[in-house]
């Protein structure tokens, strides 16, 4: 059974430690104190195997509880781990001093704990079973009947054969400096035999700064004739090959009580060491790029700070993301959007200096600390060449792909004076240079803070709208131009304030799909828009079509099939008089669950038309992958439709596409006669737009249609 104490004054940490030690390996018994006194009187009977304690504690510190606890019986050798917060090396050495064996930086990495444990346990053991060997050989030679010096000469060999059997390197250096014992294996790391080494002294065998460090610490033993507490050193094998081990040095006494030697062991530990630099690279890199993470930029702009204070020097961190990433993941795929990133995080290595730090924050998000900057300027050209290096075109399986980035600044002491400052004023920084058109870059600016606390007061009133049902429809004519009839309306969401004012969607549905909102909102418009179309009949007014708008986020995040089916069986509206609009991010996402749930609600009677058709690359794709019914023609091309020849061809064509696969061509943004007679002329079969009527809540567009049907009765 391997007893391991855990000591700390926090009851969570006892708890996650108790667990972890538990799990080191099997029948491990876990005793936890959160007292150091306590500790010492159950410890004065006990010889545990490990002991791992807190170095900050309100009865006693570490150092003090390690000094005490060498103190007991059978406890000199045992295993002391200290976990300090503390970074300073005055704590370590007053760890070190007191016997503490080896330490962990607090917060602890688990993995970490876990190999530092066993590697410790796993010492332990082999100086318990050197221990127990010699003991056994000890009661040997006392029962032997043989000669003193024939049971002394055959003691020696086998105590000599078990030490050579040990993984370790052991040796003894007498008081005249020079070695008297070395094991096989020590012999066989630096490449000789055990007797070449024997008379040799410490520089001799191990150079001038590691010998003669060795010596130093073998001469303090003999003059307080204390053993040294376990420290991790460096050794080179006569190969060139660097070997780490964890050493102790103890005094060797003979027959009178009086030191004649020292005792070095040394034990590999370097499959430990490299297990633990490859953990903290895990922790402080990035998996995909391997550019460093959040934790470790936080870590070096702590650093930064504190050397900027100290030079009067300033350091600049610049944030920024790929303009339109997420449409190369959707169109593309995940292992291209993959492969971008890793591309970028190479162009990045190569543009930056040797002193500043490019770092991954997650998905498509990137940061760069460039260190000891003089003025603004700088950084400027940094960003500048940031640019250039990203607007290179990036050549992958066969696709060229082009991208850009948008660059947020802030330098310290200018625009914060902590990470977490910084970071957020460049992150503010960088949302400005994409509302201006994206590629660019922007410096922190203290009315950007003002601006995000705005944005944050919407989204708050904008959660509480949904709750107040502040959200009200406003309603489009859509128009035949055979007949003149209105025969359908579009659905429009408004948001009218606590205060009367009337918020238009353009100044809320972006940060609705920021925040997660606009799932919930949509939904709302669906359900209340079903409502209102199945109410019309009972005003009298034709089974008009009502188009409502699906967002990209309802695919995402909702079964839209169910949600659809819901919003119609609640309100009684025939299917064949709901239309939902469509837009190309809807249609990027995952191709097949999008047609089947466009095919399902379709063989209930819904019908579908692709807003804004003529503006995204993909729309012959989409005329020919879906199911839609009508294709509507987005405004930017009926703006300039009389004075653009090339508006006007492209108005003719979509037309033609539509009616050559037998679908409905409707425009939108139609504002004066001049653009109905042209429409009329090509064949276009309904429009919509000021022309005809502004959005209006429900009453008046029940007004409107009812008058429109009185006038046509006269005539």
């Amino acid at each position: 059974m391997t007893l391991v104490v855990i000591l700390d004054d926090r009851v969570t940490n006892r708890n996650i430690f108790a667990k972890l030690a538990a799990s080191i390996e099997p029948d491990v018994e876990v005793r936890t104190f959160g007292g150091p006194h306590e500790a010492l009187d159950w410890l004065s009977e006990r010889t545990p195997d490990l002991v791992v304690t807190d170095y900050k504690m309100p009865e006693m510190d570490g150092a003090e509880f390690t000094r005490r606890f060498r103190e007991l019986p059978n406890c000199a050798d045992v295993p002391v781990v200290v976990l300090t917060v503390y970074e300073e090396r005055s704590f370590r050495l007053s760890a070190l001093e007191a016997g503490a064996t080896d330490f962990l930086q607090s917060p602890v990495d688990h993995h970490e704990f876990l190999t530092r444990a066993r590697n410790l346990l796993k010492m332990r053991r082999q100086q318990v079973l050197i221990a127990s060997r010699a003991v056994q050989l000890e009661r040997k030679l006392q029962s032997s009947e043989r000669s003193r010096e024939e049971a002394l000469r055959d003691s020696s060999e086998r105590l000599g054969q078990v030490i050579d059997t040990v993984p370790a390197m052991i040796s003894a250096i007498d008081r005249s400096g020079r070695c008297i014992f070395v094991n096989a294996y020590q012999a066989r790391i630096k490449g000789v035999e055990p007797q070449a080494l024997l008379g040799r002294t410490a520089v001799e065998m191990f150079g001038p700064e590691h010998g003669g460090r060795s010596a130093a610490l073998d001469r303090l033993i003999f003059e307080s004739g204390a053993a040294l507490p376990s420290f991790e050193e460096e050794i080179f094998t006569r190969a060139g090959e660097r070997r780490h081990f964890l050493t102790t040095k103890a005094p060797l006494r003979d027959g009178a009580g009086e030191i004649v030697a020292v005792l070095t062991t040394s034990l590999d530990i370097s499959d430990r060491k490299r297990a633990e630099g490859h953990l903290r690279h895990l922790a402080h890199h990035d998996a995909l790029t391997d550019l460093p993470n959040r934790a470790l930029l936080h870590e070096r702009v702590r650093h930064e700070i504190a050397h900027a204070r100290r030079n009067g020097r300033k350091f600049a961190l610049l944030l920024f993301d790929l303009d339109r990433f997420k449409g190369i993941n959707d169109v593309l795929g995940h292992h291209i959007g993959d492969r971008l990133l890793k591309a970028v995080a190479d162009r990045l290595r190569v543009t930056l200096r040797d002193t500043d730090t490019a770092s991954r924050l997650g998905g498509d998000e990137f940061a760069i600390l460039q260190s000891d900057v003089t003025t603004l300027e700088d950084t400027i050209d940094l960003a500048r060449r940031v640019r250039e290096a990203l607007t290179e075109p990036f050549r992958l399986d066969g696709e060229e792909i082009t991208t850009s980035a948008s660059i947020g600044i802030a330098m310290f002491p200018d625009h914060g004076f902590d990470f977490d400052e910084l970071l957020k004023n460049a992150d503010l920084a960088m949302y400005r240079a994409k509302a201006s058109g994206r590629d660019g870059y922007r410096a922190f600016a203290s009315d950007m803070d003002t601006s995000a606390r705005a944005v944050t007061v919407l989204e708050s009133d904008l959660r509480k709208a949904l709750a107040r049902e502040e959200l009200v429809l406003h309603y489009q004519p859509q128009v035949a131009l055979a007949s003149g009839s209105i025969v359908g309306a579009e659905a429009l969401v408004r948001w009218r304030r606590e205060n009367g004012d009337l918020v238009s969607p353009g100044d809320f549905l972006p940060l609705a799909e920021e925040c997660g909102l606009i799932a919930p909102i949509s939904e709302w418009v669906l359900n209340e828009a079903c409502a209102q179309a199945a109410s019309w009949p009972q005003s009298g007014l034709p089974p008009l079509r009502i188009a409502v708008n699906l967002s990209a986020s309802q695919f995402r995040r909702q079964n839209v099939e169910e949600v659809v089916l819901a919003a119609l069986a609640a309100s009684g509206l025939d299917p064949a008089r709901l239309e939902l609009e469509l837009t190309e991010t809807i249609l990027l996402q995952d191709t097949e669950r999008v047609v089947a749930t466009l095919k399902a609600l379709q063989s209930r009677g819904v019908t579908f038309s692709i807003d804004d058709f003529g503006t995204g690359y993909s729309s012959l794709a989409y005329v020919k992958s879906f199911p839609v019914d009508r294709l509507k023609i987005d405004k930017s091309f009926i703006h300039n439709l009389k004075t653009d020849a090339n508006d006007a061809a492209i108005v003719r064509a979509i037309v033609n596409l539509g009616h050559s696969l037998d679908l409905d061509v409707i425009a939108e943004g139609v504002e004066n006669a001049a653009q109905v007679a042209h429409l009329r002329a090509e064949g276009c079969d309904e429009v919509q737009g000021f022309y005809f009527g502004l959005p209006m809540p429900a009453p008046d567009f029940v007004d409107l249609v009812r008058r429109e049907s009185l006038l046509a009765q006269t005539a």
